[in-house]
């Protein structure tokens, strides 16, 4: 037998009284279904329902739909007068298939054996595990909720083939996880460099998810509630993962929460930032952060010799101090006169940063452990523009939400040719690489923006695991599994040495 690369869900764990009760009437899906067949269909696990041909209609119907959905394989297992025709994925030479179904139908796991399947028992109607394996046979694993499957899956692969295979369990807002999975970037059959991907449930306990991960991978910010005089508050999921990691200090994480700190205060990454101009050497163009300005109140301010310290100047863009996390993180202003600050609508403390002409053009970088990506896409408009824009409301404020739209000049294109021979790569990876060791993460983004007349690239943002899907998947996909696999195979490496 290979690896898991199908599942087939008997009835009996889909339907409430699919399993051979009497009551007719109950025609509903169990609780956490729709949720496993989305973990298994978005990692790329075959997967398929089988019903007995006695099945109610309106239970048929039930199965038929949720099939539907998500193109699902779906068939009668005990036809007695047409030939079962099962899915052509049962029957695939080093494969394993696993046939997950309710303890209560346990006489039927001789012929499920037969064809050869790996049989997953639910325990269901209150018997303990122990009661359980007596009745259904002590080779058959044993679950207590559909959530465990995914990682019961990871630990008979592990049997089959071995332990150099790894489990990675994630945990992000469920948009994220559908855009990474979608992509392919969470697969729970191994990868080439023995990677499987579960998500960790917050309807699990878990302390005992983890038992069976390798290593944890997070997106924090996805997790923040709010951020009080720079004070953190997790959700309870992400607390108690925090206080798992506190305790496993030699557990493996991508990457620690400490770590992501500094790109969650604008005001400190930009400190960071001044770091880089020890990269840069005479008779070249500068790498550097922009000029800024922390303001706790606009009212407050000398801004006539506050700008000159700073060497800013308007226009300007006035950001949050927080990065992330939070709803107004990314509520910014570009402001062109010094006596529009006092009414400005951005959240408090806040970073005045250079606004840097750039000929509407933004390359956003991605770090995956130690490969560099970049793509350009198109960005605000220079100065000039922008004060065009803002003339019909007499250079007041131009307010918006970085998530959600930008200042822009539809009346200009990007070349991308002409972007790529202004770009001083090695000059950016170099910084790229110079951030990964100042920060110490594998997986983060940046934006540089190139100043016109004085061609210094400047960075403008960084931001961690972003979705870097600017970049095609099947370099970006494999560059990440090798980013998540290589901090692994380090601090094991980091282990074995002290």
């Amino acid at each position: 037998m290979g690896v898991v690369k199908g599942v087939i869900l008997d009835e009996s764990v889909l339907l409430v009284g699919g399993d051979g009760d009497d009551d007719k009437n109950v025609s509903s899906l169990q609780p956490g279904v729709e949720s496993l067949i989305k973990t298994l269909f978005l990692s790329g696990t075959h997967v398929g329902i089988a019903y007995s041909v006695d099945l109610p209609n309106d239970k048929v119907s039930i199965l038929k739909r949720i099939a539907s959905l998500y193109s699902l394989h779906w068939f009668v297992l005990n036809d007695p007068v047409n030939e079962v025709v099962m899915p052509e994925w049962c029957d695939i030479e080093n494969e394993s298939v696993i046939y997950l179904v309710s303890s209560k139908k346990k006489l039927l796991l001789p012929k499920l054996r037969s064809y050869n399947w790996l049989v997953v028992v639910l325990n269901v109607g209150g018997e303990s595990e122990s009661e359980s394996e007596s009745s259904c046979e002590s080779d058959s694993p044993n679950i207590e909720n559909l959530a465990e499957l995914p990682l019961t899956i990871c630990r008979l692969n592990k049997r089959l083939a071995g332990n150099n295979f790894l489990t990675v369990g994630y945990t992000m807002k469920p948009s994220r996880v559908e855009d990474f999975a979608k992509r392919g970037a969470f697969p729970l059959c191994p990868t080439e460099n023995g990677l499987m991907f579960v998500p960790l449930m917050a309807t699990l306990p878990l302390a005992s998810q983890l038992k069976d991960v390798d290593i944890v991978l997070h997106k924090a910010t996805d997790e923040i509630l709010s951020i009080e005089e720079n004070k953190l508050t997790f959700t309870q999921h992400m607390q108690e993962l925090q206080r798992y990691l506190d305790q496993n200090q030699d557990f493996c994480v991508v990457d620690p929460l400490i770590n992501i700190y500094p790109i969650l205060d604008r005001l400190e990454i930009q400190q960071v930032l001044l770091g880089l101009l020890e990269l840069n050497t005479e008779g070249s163009c500068l790498i550097r952060g922009a000029r800024f300005l922390k303001v706790d109140n606009f009212s407050e301010v000398n801004f006539a010799s506050k700008f000159a310290e700073a060497g800013l100047s308007l226009p300007c863009i006035v950001k949050p101090n927080v990065a992330c996390g939070v709803s107004d993180a990314h509520k910014m202003a570009i402001v062109f006169r010094v006596e529009d600050f006092k009414s400005l609508n951005v959240p408090l403390p806040a970073v005045i940063q250079e606004y840097v002409d750039h000929s509407s053009t933004l390359y956003k970088f991605y770090v995956l452990g130690e490969k560099v990506f970049y793509a350009v896409k198109k960005s605000i408009p220079n100065a000039d523009i922008l004060m065009k824009l803002s003339t019909g409301n007499d250079l007041k404020p131009l307010e918006f939400d970085s998530l959600k739209s930008l200042p822009t000049d539809k009346s200009t294109a990007v070349d991308s040719g002409a972007c790529n021979e202004s770009i001083d790569l090695k000059l950016v990876t170099d910084a790229a690489n110079w951030l990964r060791k100042r920060l110490r993460l594998t997986v983060f983004g940046f934006d540089v923006v190139i100043q016109e007349g004085t061609h210094d690239h400047v960075i403008v943002d960084v931001n961690y695991l972003p979705s870097f899907k600017e970049v095609p998947d099947d370099i970006s996909i494999p560059a990440f599994w090798a980013a998540i696999r290589n901090k692994f195979d380090s601090m094991v490496s980091k282990q074995a040495r002290a």
